[in-house]
């Protein structure tokens, strides 16, 4: 599942870096956090993975 905006696939990037032990976890902040705990590995390269390119910067609700 690609990501729906720039900022989600941010927040997937910080968190699969987290994931990796490449940055600790206390200096992820906001949806980042969640997604570090609630998401795989996999699902965290696939949503970060996903091409900036005609995404808006947030989806509205």
């Amino acid at each position: 599942m690609p990501a729906k905006s720039r900022a989600q696939q941010k927040a997937a990037g910080a968190a699969l870096s987290a994931k990796r032990g490449e940055t600790p976890k206390s200096e992820l902040k906001g949806a980042s956090k969640q997604m570090v705990e609630s998401m795989s590995e996999k699902q965290l390269e696939e949503f970060a993975s996903t091409k900036r390119k005609g995404k808006p910067q947030q989806v509205s609700k």
